[in-house]
Order: structure tokens, then C-alpha cells, then sequence
């Protein structure tokens, strides 16, 4: 057979193939096929998985695999300048559940209000709103007692978790309350240091990621960021101090039957504030209850200006002693109790004087007298030396809602104003601006600024220069005068302290009521003083509030609570006596308490600058203040303007379109829920005035 044939015939075997055999192949070809598809699409999902949607993958994964905690940082400390502890912050605990997770509602409400003395019907609807939202968490409630703590975890329920959270704690209650302010639910600081120094005194938090199971139990933790605490404050207040003048002042408001009071001792050479009273008093631990006036939480030494009064005749005598000829035994005539201004006569009350020497005048506290030496003075140099002693302007106190007082400019005044500010008129101070003025005389002319904060994050806080306002030998003489005040004037018997000597000066003024723009019968005592004379160790302003009748002027109200302050002081201070140590002598008081009191009629012509000071510097709840030295008469009414709507419970925004609306001047104070407003809802605004609303949350 020849070759060709037999390859032909090989190749046809070769090619035939049976039809089973070709179906067989034909399945195998496409199950290849689909193998390799599927391995395809198998790698394809592995690089989508693995590399191009990796991150959000591994996203999701820690999402359902760790639990990010932040780590509250501790809020700095509070200490006083002794080192005890003001404010500190403590661990506490706080409950949540998660809705989702909770099998019965029912029972689970009614299990956490028995141990967490709350209302089970309004937990349950909680607890069902949230799980009909799909809230997986939702606070029980927050801080609770260790007690309650304990008796919730014994019970061993998966549903029910807890929280770590920092309480801020006052081991002291209601002392320096004005001071240290207080925080709320967030700790935030809400007033007082807490308020100002807020940022140094939070810290910084940190961040904790938890591995948990499927259960989110906790299995491995892993610190992300560490948490910084608080800056820790050292200030000026002394514990011992501060204790005596909240003691003593509350005695004095009960003595008196006043309403409110504040008390001030400093250092007059730093600034250093050793105490800062306040009544009412609060207690920082608890918070504000519904419905509560918030007027109790006032720093009415810092917020609150009045009309000081006789006290301000120091400043008169200090700028007649540096502007004029006129020294301690240099002649005034007092008129014999009767002087007639343009408009208004003045009358010292219970009787006249003649001619007296101007340290009598300052002892007597002659109001005739104080104004012939402002005449004496002139209107630019009282200006200039009101100025000087900082009247006008804060002080710079690091403490919120700080007032500036109300003092015009010169070109504002009237025909008697330079008369009405030698006496303590037409010029509204705080308690704080007293007490840098009497630091002033006590230092011997240096005008400093108040301080309150010693140390910070352990570091003393630098000491502002003073800046000279008098000469030396001024601030010497006047406090041989203030002396006199103590020994011989409307002081004595009152103000001496018992193997030390003392200075100051009485005052008395008169409450303004700014509802029906009358001055009442109410007074507002004050007294500042220092000792000893030659080197005072510390200044004390008191001021009692809302006393009325002889017994509730200057000498008999407050002077008696700055010899129980001043004393205590200078036990605390261990301050070396300057008197032999002998008990004195019993003095009899004097009874010329009144000689504070002068009685002005104020012409229908003559402004009546207590109808300014009335708009511009009340705050709510507070009274405005004028001076006793002048009984106002019916002066000519103001124009009538809107009557003054009900804010308290309304949002900032509703209180803004209300008083728009009418067209309505509104001072604003804090934030949240209008809680106070002066003046009172009804009243009729007159041309001038503003409202001021205090808001809180």
C-alpha cells in the first residue's frame, strides 16, 4: 500500500470520533470554562476586597470590633493661698443602656427607678422612643452615688453599662462661693473662676480604643490618646479670712434685717484679694433649682454699683490736699447746716456747723463742708482725680460680669454735679472700686490692680505695676484723717480694734427704687477702712444692703463688722500690735450716726442724674443705689414710654423679636432661659431707660 494512503487513512482515524465522546469533551470544555470564570470572579472580589474597597472594609470592621472611649481629663484644682483645697474634681459614675439590647422594657424601667429613685413611667417612654428611633444608647442617668453604682452592677445585666465621669466637688459648701463659681452637667464653668479660667482649668481628653466581642464586652484596650489634665489654681483668698468675713456679714445682715451685703479685704501693696464675700450665699455642689431666683448667685461686689455715698469724700479730700492749699486744720465754713445750690438746698442733718477745719469736716462728715472743698477743688480736678482712683472703668479683676460703675464725663455735667460728687453723688462705684481706691490711701498713693489668681499651673502670676495717683505725704494725711474717722468722728466707738490702730470712713445712701423712680427709706451702710494706720496690713470695704432706721447707717451697721473682720485678720496674719496690749477703755459710741444723711431738695429744673443711673446701672434682682446725703423730690416725670413685658421663661431669640417688636431696649446677660429682668414685667419705661434680662440654663 502505498504510503500516501496509508497517512490518509491515519489521519481520518485520527479525526473521527464517536458522538459520545464528542458530547464528553464538549461538557469538559465548558466546565473549564466556568472554572475559570469563577475563579475570575473569585480573585476579582479578593482584589476589590483586599485592595480597592480595603480601608472602608477594615473601617466597618473596627467599627463593629472596637469601641472608641474618651478619657475625661481631670479639671485642674482649685487651692487657696494656704493650700486647702477650694474645688476639686472626683470620679464618679454614670449608667446608660442601649435600647436595643434591653429584652423587656417593662421590668427593665421599673428595676433601674427603684435603685435610681426615678419615675419608671417617663424611663419606659425613654426607653421606647429610642429603640423606635434605633438608639442604641441612651443615658439612665448621670453621677450617681457609689452605693447606687454597686447595687446595678450586682445585678449582673448585660443591658445595663457604665460610664466613668469627673464630678466637680467644693469640700467647703457655700465658702468663697462667688468666687469659685460653679460648672454644670458638662463640667464647664458656668461662673466665677470656673467661668473665666474655664480653658485652662478642663485640660485636655484623651481617647481609649477597646476591643470587644460580638457582645461589645470589653477584651483589650489600647490607650490612642492620653489624656492632660486641668491646670491647678493657687489664689489669693485666705481659707481663715474668707471664713471670718462670711461669718461676720451674715451676723451683720441679721443685726441690721438688711437683704444683701458684700465684704472686701486686700492686701493694699499687691492687690492680693484675701476675701470676697457675698450674702445670699449659695452652695456650688448643688445646681440651680427650677424656678430659683438667680440673684443669689450674684457677686454683688463685682457686679452690682450704688451711689457710695460719704466714703467718697476721701477722694474730694485727696484732690483737695494735691490741687489746693487747704491742709487737715485749714478752715471750712459749713454754712451753719444750710447751703443753697442752683435748683436745690443742701441741709446737714440734725444741725448745722460753722466753721469747722477740714479734718472736723471729714470726722463729722459734713456734706456742706465736702462740697465747699469741691468748689475749692474745681470741676477738672475732680474729674481728674475721680479718674485717677480708677472710678469709671474695671478694675481688671479676673472674675466675670464685672460692672464699670457709672462716672459721666465732663461735659455732662450739670449745674451741681461738681457739689453732688464731692459728697458721693452722680457716681455709682462697686465694692471692688472702693477697696483699690482705699488701697490707694493705704499704700501710700499707688493705684494697684486687684489680683486673684497667686499661682498658676504652679507658677506665680506676675504682679502689674502700680501707677502713682498721689503723693506720698497725701496718703499719709489722709490716713491720720481716716484715723480720726475711728477715734473721734462718725466711727467712734465702733471701728476701734483692741491693741491695734484703725482708719476708714463711713458711709450712708439712700436705696433708689427704680420701679417708681423714688429714693425709699432703705439704706445701703458702708465702711472702708485699714489697719494698723502706719503700715496697714489689709483694706476692708463693707457694705450692707436694704437697712433702715439710725441703727442701719454706716457707723452703726457697718462698722462694726469691719472691726470683726479686721480683727480676725490680723489674729490670721499675725500682724505685731502697735497699741500697748491693754483692753481700752469703753468708749460711748456716738450718736451722730446721721451725719452721713443730708437732705437735698432737688429743683423741678435740675436733672435728676439718679433716673440715668438707674437705667444704665441696674442688674436683676439688684437694687440701685443712691446717696443718703440727698432725699429726692418729686422731680418733673420722665417721658412715658412702653410697659415692660413678662421675659422670664423665654428663649434670647424670643425676648429679642418681643422687644423689637415694640421697640424695646434690652441689655442681655448670660445665655439659655431669660431667668430675671429689671425692671419688673408692668413697668412703664421711661425715655433713657433699658431692660436688662439675665439668662441661665
Amino acid at each position: 500500500m502505498p504510503v500516501q494512503e496509508i497517512m490518509h487513512r491515519s489521519v481520518d482515524k485520527q479525526w473521527f470520533c464517536p458522538p459520545q465522546s464528542q458530547a464528553y469533551s464538549l461538557r469538559l470544555t465548558w466546565l473549564a470554562i466556568g472554572a475559570l470564570l469563577w475563579a475570575g470572579l473569585i480573585f476579582a472580589k479578593l482584589v476589590s476586597l483586599q485592595v480597592i474597597h480595603h480601608k472602608e472594609y477594615a473601617r466597618l470592621a473596627r467599627q463593629q470590633q472596637e469601641l472608641r472611649v474618651a478619657i475625661p481629663a481631670p479639671r485642674g484644682p482649685i487651692f487657696d493661698r494656704t493650700g486647702q483645697p477650694l474645688a476639686m474634681s472626683i470620679p464618679v459614675e454614670s449608667v446608660f443602656v442601649n435600647p436595643l439590647r434591653i429584652p423587656d422594657m417593662g421590668v427593665a424601667s421599673e428595676i433601674l427607678a427603684r435603685i435610681l429613685r426615678l419615675n419608671a413611667g417617663e424611663l419606659r417612654n425613654r426607653m421606647r422612643w429610642a429603640y423606635a428611633h434605633q438608639r442604641g444608647f441612651l443615658w439612665v442617668k448621670r453621677k450617681i452615688p457609689n452605693a447606687q453604682a454597686e447595687q446595678l452592677r450586682s445585678l449582673h445585666l448585660e443591658w445595663i453599662d457604665f460610664e466613668t465621669e469627673s464630678q466637680r466637688h467644693y469640700p467647703n459648701g457655700t465658702l468663697a462661693a462667688h468666687v469659685l463659681g460653679s460648672v454644670d452637667h458638662e463640667e464647664k464653668g458656668n461662673a466665677g473662676i470656673e467661668m473665666t479660667l474655664d480653658r485652662e482649668l478642663r485640660g485636655r481628653e484623651g481617647w481609649e480604643m477597646i476591643l470587644t466581642d460580638v457582645k461589645r464586652r470589653g477584651i483589650d484596650s489600647q490607650m490612642a490618646t492620653e489624656a492632660h489634665a486641668g491646670t491647678p489654681l493657687t489664689l489669693t483668698i485666705d481659707s481663715r479670712i474668707q471664713f471670718a468675713a462670711e461669718r461676720e456679714l451674715v451676723k451683720g445682715i441679721e443685726a441690721r434685717h438688711a437683704r444683701t451685703g458684700s465684704i472686701v479685704v486686700m492686701n493694699p501693696y499687691n492687690g492680693e484679694i484675701l476675701a470676697l464675700a457675698n450674702y445670699p450665699a449659695f452652695n456650688p455642689n448643688e445646681p440651680p433649682k427650677p424656678g430659683e431666683d438667680s440673684f443669689g448667685r450674684f457677686d454683688l461686689a463685682v457686679s452690682v454699683p450704688f451711689e457710695p455715698g460719704s466714703v467718697f469724700k476721701v477722694v474730694t479730700l485727696a484732690a483737695a490736699l494735691e490741687t489746693t492749699n487747704l491742709r487737715p486744720d485749714s478752715p471750712i465754713n459749713c454754712n451753719k447746716g444750710v447751703l443753697r445750690l442752683p435748683g436745690r438746698v443742701i441741709h446737714d442733718s440734725h444741725r448745722g456747723y460753722g466753721v469747722l477745719p477740714m479734718q472736723e469736716v471729714f470726722e463729722k462728715s459734713s456734706n456742706i463742708g465736702a462740697i465747699q472743698i469741691g468748689f475749692r477743688v474745681g470741676s477738672q480736678n475732680m474729674y481728674e482725680y475721680v479718674r485717677r482712683f480708677g472710678f469709671g472703668s474695671t478694675t481688671g479683676l479676673r472674675l466675670p460680669a464685672e460692672s464699670a460703675g457709672l462716672f459721666r464725663r465732663l461735659d455732662r455735667w450739670g449745674k451741681t454735679s461738681l457739689a453732688s460728687i464731692a459728697m458721693g453723688q452722680e457716681v455709682s462705684t462697686t465694692s471692688i472700686q472702693l477697696a483699690r481706691a482705699c488701697a490707694a490711701i493705704a499704700n501710700g498713693g499707688l493705684l494697684v490692680k486687684p489680683k486673684l489668681i497667686l499661682k498658676q499651673g504652679g507658677q506665680p502670676t506676675p504682679m502689674e505695676s502700680p501707677q502713682r495717683i498721689l503723693r506720698p505725704q497725701t496718703a499719709i494725711t489722709m490716713r491720720q484723717m481716716m484715723e480720726g474717722v475711728v477715734l473721734r468722728g462718725t466711727a467712734k466707738g465702733r471701728a476701734r480694734i483692741a491693741g491695734y490702730t484703725s482708719g476708714g470712713k463711713t458711709g450712708t445712701a439712700q436705696i433708689f427704687d427704680v420701679k417708681s423712680h423714688r429714693y425709699t427709706h432703705q439704706y445701703n451702710a458702708s465702711f472702708m477702712g485699714f489697719a494698723p494706720v502706719t503700715n496697714p496690713a489689709f483694706i476692708v470695704v463693707v457694705t450692707l444692703n436694704g437697712t433702715s432706721g439710725s441703727t442701719g447707717m454706716g457707723a452703726g451697721a457697718a462698722a462694726p463688722v469691719f472691726k470683726a473682720v479686721a480683727t480676725e485678720a490680723l489674729r490670721v496674719l499675725d500682724v505685731p500690735r502697735d497699741l500697748p496690749d491693754l483692753n481700752p477703755e469703753p468708749e460711748r459710741e456716738s450718736p451722730a450716726d446721721a451725719d452721713d444723711l443730708s437732705i437735698a431738695d432737688l429743683g423741678s429744673g435740675e436733672p435728676n442724674v439718679m433716673e440715668e443711673l438707674a437705667a444704665q446701672q441696674s442688674a436683676p434682682g439688684a437694687a440701685v443705689y443712691a446717696s443718703s446725703d440727698v432725699v429726692s423730690a418729686d422731680a418733673a416725670p420722665a417721658e412715658a414710654g412702653p410697659k415692660v413685658p413678662n421675659f422670664r421663661g423665654k428663649t434670647m431669640r424670643a425676648v429679642v423679636e418681643e422687644a423689637s417688636a415694640i421697640g424695646l431696649p434690652v441689655l442681655f446677660d448670660g445665655s439659655g432661659i431669660a431667668r430675671a429682668q429689671v425692671p419688673a414685667p408692668g413697668t412703664v419705661l421711661h425715655a433713657g431707660e433699658r431692660v436688662r434680662v439675665q439668662f441661665a440654663r
